[in-house]
């Protein structure tokens, strides 16, 4: 089981350059590219209400605008699809000039596609009487068709059911908690890699005007000082300012969890700058993080892949939350209630796409991280008589699941018919 832990950390923190969904549908549009050897003639896009969503709003390193169509024309000219996540890594200024032209001549499609799937994305390209399509689902760059003028490629099947069929099943927070105590810290130390890539892009958040500036200007409070320098300001700060350089496009990478830049912010940073400012040594540093990303994955398992509740907000602050517990010193019992007291605090905020308040939602979701930590450290915790809470822990993060399914079917669309008419 705990190679299995291993895996599963080493599979869900990756390295990405921009916004993980809009990044996606351009690497979709670059193997489509590949398929048919050159820029295609049209693009058209059929995507899940849930990746128009998060694609629409959100900034793009190194360029002056946003959107999906500009980020799809980007994918099919970068050549550079070996890359991934990062595959926008070289684009210049004259491709993105070249981008927006494509765009004016009308050469970009782009549908909602009505799918149970709320990561879905259909790239179609076409070149005189060619054409190849790629489908990702369920992940970022989990291809499961590859199509050439009506022949199959590659193909492979796929599941969507959350938290069920799949390695996730395995978690528990007892078995969490027991893999990151007793693994040896060697195995964990590929994680500094992320620790400094992710500090990098708070320093720079905090020292320069990025988005609504959330983390610089929690960090330079000289007009009114509603917060202290104190160290909880630190954490929340430096964490929501990563965010801000994010999602307004900054040029930097950022290491994610679980498919998502923000995700990767909030499960590191907190524990990183607590441990910093604290003097904790390295070896319970990764420790940490390491419980903050599995009870992140964990959670994420049941919530889905992206969905109409945040994830950086509801589980990745948990994981956050975690890490910061077990920082204090927590124990098993102290971490269980740290969980129970989030999913009772936070649970149902909801995901209104990619976009600068992301930050907003950031701070919020590691204030109430701390908060709860406190009430963890004093074994204070909701129990069953509490609306959604069940006196086991797992069965509590078990329940989200249902919730989001039973209870948010139609959050996506409604939000996204907001989100639309502005454009309109």
């Amino acid at each position: 089981m705990y190679k299995n832990y291993i895996d599963i950390i080493k599979r869900e923190v990756i390295p990405a350059l921009g916004c993980t969904e809009p990044i996606a549908v351009a690497y979709a549009v670059a193997k489509a590219t590949d398929e048919i050897g050159t820029i295609p003639d049209s693009i058209e896009l059929n995507l899940s209400a849930n990746i128009i969503k998060n694609a629409l709003g959100v900034g793009l390193p190194g360029i002056d605008t946003t959107g999906i169509d500009i980020v799809s024309v980007l994918g099919a000219i970068c050549n550079n699809s070996k890359e991934e996540l990062n595959l926008l890594s070289n684009i210049t200024d004259k491709n993105v000039e070249f981008a927006k032209k494509y765009i004016e001549k009308g050469k970009v499609t782009i549908n909602n596609k009505l799918t149970g799937e709320k990561l879905y994305i259909e790239a179609i390209c076409k070149k005189n009487n060619d054409y190849a399509k790629v489908i990702i689902q369920g992940n970022h760059t989990n291809i499961t068709l590859i199509e050439k003028n009506n022949e199959i490629i590659f193909k492979k099947e796929y599941s969507n059911k959350c938290g069920e069929n799949n390695e996730e099943n395995i978690f528990t927070i007892k078995d969490i908690y027991e893999f990151i105590n007793e693994v040896d810290v060697n195995e964990l130390k590929f994680l500094l890699r992320g620790i400094d890539m992710n500090l990098k892009v708070s320093e720079e958040g905090i020292e320069n005007k990025y988005g609504l500036q959330v983390g610089s200007k929690m960090s330079n409070h000289n007009k009114i000082n509603l917060l202290a320098n104190s160290l909880t300001n630190k954490i929340i700060s430096g964490t929501a300012a990563a965010s801000d350089a994010r999602m307004a496009g900054c040029k930097l990478p950022i290491m994610t969890v679980a498919g998502s830049g923000n995700q990767g912010i909030t499960c590191i940073l907190p524990a990183t700058i607590f441990a910093k400012e604290t003097n904790i040594a390295e070896e319970k540093l990764l420790r940490a993080i390491a419980l903050s990303i599995l009870i992140t994955v964990y959670i994420k398992s049941y919530m889905g892949r992206i969905s109409p509740l945040c994830g950086a907000g509801i589980a990745a602050s948990t994981g956050a939350g975690a890490s910061i517990t077990y920082l204090s010193g927590g124990n098993l019992n102290n971490i269980k209630c740290l969980v129970k007291n989030m999913i009772a605090d936070i649970y149902g905020m909801i995901c209104d796409g990619a976009k600068s308040t992301c930050a907003l939602k950031i701070a919020t979701g590691i204030q109430a991280a701390i908060q709860c930590s406190i009430l963890a450290m004093h074994d204070i915790e909701p129990t069953s008589n509490d609306g959604i809470i069940n006196d086991d822990v797992d069965k509590s993060i078990k329940s989200l699941g249902n919730l989001l399914e039973n209870g948010f079917n139609n959050t996506d669309n409604a939000i996204l018919e907001i989100m639309l008419d502005k454009k309109s």
